[in-house]
């Protein structure tokens, strides 16, 4: 029996040697894996390695050139690698740029960001310094860049899309009776209020403003027989108007 155990130690230091060559290649690898894991990831974050190098914008752009979409990019404090920059600051950051609208931007390997662009739509100037595109929104670009004619707006915060659907409904009247609206004005007491591209100021007030613009285009003719310059037509009457006759000739002109 004391053989046997004897013959048992004997054996026990080869073992014991066996185990720990085979312990120490396990560290080895899981150390090597770890190394090379390591070594992908710092590879991947350097912006040198995959550098983000060529810009595709695309979409319908009047307003914006495909140097102005560059540079609202390079706004960002740091731009990544193809790798760690996430789209979505891209977006953000294009979509806070004048006349953008919308914006997608998407990567594509190895080196390319891709960007889609929706640019506003002006449909009128607001309040003097601000546009508003067609579906109400009041959005900031330089108004002088709107290349175009455009009706100027007004009124209280958070009434653009009211005063936009008013213009759509007085415009094509006064338009089929010869007349052009310069600028549409709801003001704070919420009266009406237009100014024709003539010069003509029409006081509409707070109510029945279509009545009262149907009233003016019926009144019209009389008054041009007058053959003197209007400087308003106050219309806030159950029938009739009070017109303001311009008492001095230069006063129409520089209107």
């Amino acid at each position: 029996m004391a053989d046997s155990v004897l013959k048992r130690i004997s054996f026990s230091p080869a073992a014991s040697l066996h185990n720990r060559g085979g312990l120490a290649f396990f560290l080895f690898v899981i150390g090597f894996v770890a190394w090379l894991f390591s070594a992908a990831i710092n590879w991947m974050t350097d912006a040198n390695r995959l550098p983000l190098s060529q810009l595709v914008v695309q979409g319908e752009l009047h307003y914006l050139t495909p140097g102005d979409v560059r540079a609202g990019i390079m706004h960002l404090e740091q731009l990544g690698s193809f790798m760690t920059q996430d789209v979505d600051d891209i977006q953000h950051a294009l979509e806070a740029m004048p006349w953008v609208a919308r914006a997608s931007v998407r990567k594509q390997w190895p080196d390319t960001l891709k960007v889609f662009l929706v640019e506003q739509d002006p449909a009128a100037f607001w309040n003097g310094r601000d546009l508003v595109n067609h579906d109400g929104e009041v959005f900031k670009a330089p108004p002088e860049q709107a290349g175009q004619l455009l009706v100027g707006l007004a009124g209280p915060e958070g009434t653009s899309l009211e005063v936009l659907s008013a213009l759509h409904e007085m415009q094509p009247r006064l338009q089929h009776a010869g007349f052009e609206i310069a600028t549409l004005a709801l003001n704070e007491r919420r009266a009406w209020r237009v100014w024709l591209t003539n010069g003509v100021r029409l006081e509409l007030g707070r109510k029945e403003r279509m009545e009262r613009i149907e009233r003016f285009i019926a009144l019209s003719p009389q008054l041009e027989q007058h053959g003197q310059a209007i400087e308003y037509i106050d219309l806030r009457y159950d029938t009739g108007a009070a017109v303001g006759w311009v008492t001095d000739p230069d006063q129409s002109k520089t209107k």
